[in-house]
């Protein structure tokens, strides 16, 4: 059973104080109030002409809208996907296929095979949910079983069995084989089918990797074994191997056998750098790398030496491109792409690009991310998706959890997105709630004899150890990232091991003190292990140093304060929100990249919509010659997820901040 998807029925986590509030609001206003009959409509109705990508929002909604039914205990959201997966179902055609293109159209040069690729993710969430809770109950269909969900018929006379959902997933998969695998009815490869120089349709490896961890059917891995292939190997396909083993960043691999589209049009058929697709791509790569080195023996390792890469090499050179990413395009409020295409965004993240930051593109970077630390162990990526959540995301999440925006730029204002496909929908907002999924899934996780806590927010997380099969229980009272303090407290006893992310931007490490004694703990970035035998009421206390950093950039200068990006809103009406801050040293100006801005103080914020606030004294304005001009000006700066949440054009906000050029660089 794929990890991803069920660890919500594993670790349970139930966050609590801000952030629960707001994960409640989202599941309410947005998940439970989606119109189902309108996302499952394009399946009964077949007629889709224009290659649109009607069919990829239902998948996306079940993503997030299974685990967060069992989250929540809503029947609203639970009475919606028992309906949605009976309409699905119901328009599955005899050959297999479920979607809503034309027989003459399907499997072409539209988003046929990437709605396809959502439609079996949708319906293998349901299975794993449904199937593994009535294991996990030995049949008694209590809490989250079919009964909830009120599945009735499948088919005419046919019981509701988890096993029904799987088939139809399975003959679903069966129908892309028969036309886009060897031999296939269409004649073409799956590589050569969709947008994005293959990458489009290549995503679907994914979901078809969960489908043969499900049935342990040796074609769904020959067939993933296939769809690698052409990710790899041909000239003007994805090149996804090749050219990130040769250190071509992702935002320069066009030009390699392949020749772009020039035509300016927003949907490209040869173009490599499509920011979402590219990392989709890379997340079924690394579920193909993890399925060939856990084949049983007597399975085909999965290439059967068909393939150019081996599996070593591919995990390579994802983890080469995942940190090419890292370092190359995410941002500061750890988003990335500017019109959703990589572009060395780092470096440009100053220059006032508005299409900033697609929430779809921030929502698949945290999902590799997520991917990467369970396979890696390395605490970066639990870092990456906490400077992602914390910033891009919660700001593109409206602040009464009704809608995600499309995008996050770093000034201006945030504003509704796009409706898609003529179905008032757009990718990002049926994206979002993935988002808080993911954060939710690695908040907490057990593993050998080990509990281990990646994020800190007040919550009660409980789980099971499974080298002992002990219970172990813990309470959190947090207001992270607004303070840098943690105190957890103990709800089990036993032997094991508690481990303490300690966040890479802790500069100093942390303090950790348990029942009020210190005890060592590592610099940051690492897990900070604290074995004992633990006892119902132990606390363990965790403070973090929060220092304001100063980062500069081309003459532009922003701020970061723990994981949360700072900035200006025009709500505090203090000032021109571009005025520069002057560079003569004589005058306390100048600002270093890394420099500890000791001016920054935490003030009682003026309103319920913005989450924290920080005045601070800066070297800003033109006259400072003059004696009183040459004075520091007091402004307020907000976390960036605060910043123009209020989703009216009136209202501004501005990350970077212009710094003069002195004349004694």
């Amino acid at each position: 059973m794929n990890s991803e998807t069920t660890s919500l029925l594993h670790y349970n986590v139930r966050l609590d104080g801000p952030l629960g509030a707001r994960l409640d609001a989202m599941i309410s206003r947005n998940v439970a109030a989606k119109d189902v009959d309108a996302l499952v409509a394009p399946f009964l109705d077949k007629s889709e002409t224009h290659g649109l990508w009607q069919t990829e929002f239902w998948g996306k909604w079940m993503h997030a809208a299974v685990p967060l039914a069992s989250y929540s205990r809503n029947a609203t959201l639970r009475d919606s996907i028992a309906h949605g997966v009976e309409r699905v179902l119901a328009s599955q055609e005899p050959d297999g296929y479920i979607g809503n293109y034309p027989d003459a159209l399907r499997f072409g040069d539209g988003w046929d095979v990437w709605g396809i690729k959502y439609t079996m993710m949708g319906l293998m969430h349901y299975y794993d949910y449904v199937e593994g809770r009535r294991k996990k109950d030995e049949g008694s269909m209590t809490d989250f079983g079919l009964s909830d969900f009120g599945l009735r018929t499948l088919a005419a006379g046919e019981p509701p069995t988890p096993r029904h959902v799987l088939d139809a997933c399975r003959h679903l998969c069966d129908c892309v084989i028969a036309e886009l695998g060897p031999g296939g009815r269409r004649g073409r490869e799956l590589w050569q089918t969709g947008n994005w120089a293959g990458l489009a349709s290549s995503s679907i490896l994914e979901p078809v990797i969960w489908l043969y961890n499900r049935t342990g059917e040796a074609k769904y891995l020959d067939f993933a074994t296939d769809i690698v292939r052409g990710m790899a190997e041909p000239e003007s396909g994805p090149r996804l191997v090749d050219l990130a083993l040769r250190g071509i960043s992702v935002a320069d691999r066009d030009g390699y056998g392949n020749t772009p589209d020039d035509t300016g049009e927003y949907v490209c058929k040869h173009s490599r750098v499509k920011a979402y697709e590219m990392m989709s791509c890379c997340q079924g790569l690394l579920e193909w790398c993890e399925a060939v080195r856990n084949a049983a023996p007597g399975v085909p390792s999965g290439d059967g030496g068909r393939l150019r890469f081996s599996s070593d090499e591919i995990f390579r050179a994802v983890l080469l491109s995942a940190e090419n990413i890292a370092q190359e395009e995410v941002t500061l409020a750890g988003g990335a792409s500017c019109v959703e295409h990589w572009f060395h965004g780092a470096r440009k993240q100053h220059l006032p690009y508005t299409r900033l930051q697609e929430t779809c593109v921030t929502i698949t970077w945290m999902r590799l991310c997520q991917k990467l630390l369970r396979m890696t162990g390395d605490p970066k990526w639990a870092d990456f998706i906490e400077r992602a959540f914390y910033n891009a995301y919660l700001a593109a999440l409206r602040p009464d959890g009704s809608e995600f925006a499309s995008y996050t730029p770093l000034a201006g204002n945030r504003w509704h997105g796009m409706h898609h496909c003529f179905m008032h929908e757009d990718c990002c907002d049926a994206n979002g709630p993935r988002g808080f999924v993911c954060f939710v899934e690695e908040f907490f996780r057990t593993e050998g004899d080990a509990a281990t806590l990646n994020f800190y927010a007040s919550s009660r997380v409980d789980g099971v150890l499974p080298a002992t099969g002990a219970k172990v229980a813990f309470e959190i009272y947090s207001l992270y990232p607004r303070t840098g303090s943690a105190r957890i407290v103990s709800r089990c006893a036993g032997d094991f091991v508690l481990r303490l992310r300690i966040p890479g931007w802790c500069r100093k490490g942390a303090e950790v003190k348990v029942n009020g004694e210190a005890i060592p703990a590592p610099a940051g970035g690492a897990y900070c292990e604290v074995r004992r035998t633990w006892r119902p009421g132990d606390i363990v206390e965790v403070a973090f140093a929060m220092p304001v950093v100063a980062h500069v950039q081309d003459h532009n200068v922003a701020f970061t304060r723990g994981p949360v990006l700072l900035a200006r809103d025009s709500r505090f009406n203090d000032g021109d929100l571009s005025e520069a801050l002057y560079a003569d040293k004589r005058y306390g100006g100048g600002i270093a990249d890394g420099e500890l801005r000791k001016t920054f103080a935490p003030v009682r914020v003026p309103s319920d919509d913005i989450g924290m606030v920080f005045v601070a004294t800066l070297p800003l304005g033109a006259h400072y010659y003059n004696s009183e001009g040459g004075l520091q000006p007091s402004v307020s700066f907000c976390d960036f997820a605060s910043a123009g949440n209020t989703w009216r054009h009136a209202d501004s906000y501005r990350v970077w901040l212009p710094m003069e050029r002195g004349y004694r660089e």
